[in-house]
């Protein structure tokens, strides 16, 4: 049985890392409830160019773009969005299980596609199980801006209009609730599925629609990526609030189990003083 001591030191340990646990589920929480708003925010943006995209690629029979059209697929680019660091539960793991499984289900070689990662997790994962990563961003503010993360959104963008990659999908956690995050896959190029939920509108055009999209496709690709992103980081900070309050409550459990033991033990070492003194006594008699 372990001494009093050893078991004072577990005690002490275990509520100093209970108080560390419980303050980084309150910053969770702060950090969580600041991403759900961006991502709420970022929502109305993203369905009106969605609106104005379809009415102009749907709505006009001339308007064509490489974006928009499918060709034989010879490479495929992935978007994986993960965190840079852990102590966020099943955040990451379910993210990389999924893509892993789906890249070794779709693919017989590591030539016929590759991996663009926004995160270190998921980087040094990708890395280290000898898949091709082209490009990696990690340091992502907890808040991010759009221009935080264009270059890569504008290089992946890129990547597909030089024919590097013949179709990309982005891998990202849509936020539920904080106990949910769902892992979605999402085809970003070409934009073959693109439609609008409502009423296509009609729009007269100057210059012409092939113009107008030569500009606006890139942008709401790239829109789609810092949206997924916006999402993840809302998901990254529920997961790690869900998974620190566990901690938390794991860390009473432990306490409130060693105090039992403690008090035991010191039951017993008072039990064995008071015998020894009774019977030292009796000795004497």
């Amino acid at each position: 049985m372990a001494s009093l001591r050893d078991i004072k030191s577990r005690i002490t340990a275990t509520q100093k890392m209970g108080k560390i646990t419980k303050a980084m589920q309150m910053v969770s929480a702060s950090k969580m409830s600041r991403a759900e708003q961006n991502a709420k925010k970022f929502v109305p943006y993203m369905e009106n160019i969605q609106e104005v995209t379809a009415s102009i690629a749907l709505g006009s029979a001339d308007a064509s773009h490489p974006m928009l059209t499918s060709r034989p697929v010879k490479k495929t680019g992935y978007v994986v969005i993960t965190s840079d660091r852990g102590l966020a539960g099943s955040y990451n793991s379910n993210m990389l299980r999924t893509v892993f499984n789906t890249v070794k289900q779709r693919h017989k070689s590591n030539d016929e596609f590759a991996i663009i990662a926004i995160g270190r997790v998921g980087r040094d994962f990708f890395k280290k199980n000898g898949m091709n990563v082209v490009l990696d961003i990690v340091g992502v503010p907890d808040q991010p801006a759009f221009s935080e993360i264009k270059d890569i959104a504008s290089k992946t963008v890129g990547m597909f209009a030089d024919e590097t990659f013949d179709e990309i999908y982005i891998y990202y956690s849509h936020y539920v609730n904080p106990i949910t995050q769902t892992v979605t896959e999402k085809k970003l190029l070409p934009l073959t599925d693109i439609s609008s939920s409502n009423k296509l509108t009609s729009y007269e055009f100057e210059p012409s629609a092939e113009e107008i999209l030569e500009v606006l496709l890139p942008q709401y690709a790239e829109s789609l990526i810092y949206g997924s992103l916006l999402d993840s980081k809302a998901s990254e900070h529920g997961a790690r609030m869900t998974a620190m309050s566990a901690a938390t409550d794991n860390a009473n459990d432990i306490i409130s189990s060693l105090s039992i033991s403690y008090n035991r033990a010191r039951q017993a070492a008072i039990t064995q003083e008071i015998t020894e003194i009774v019977g030292g006594a009796a000795a004497l008699e």
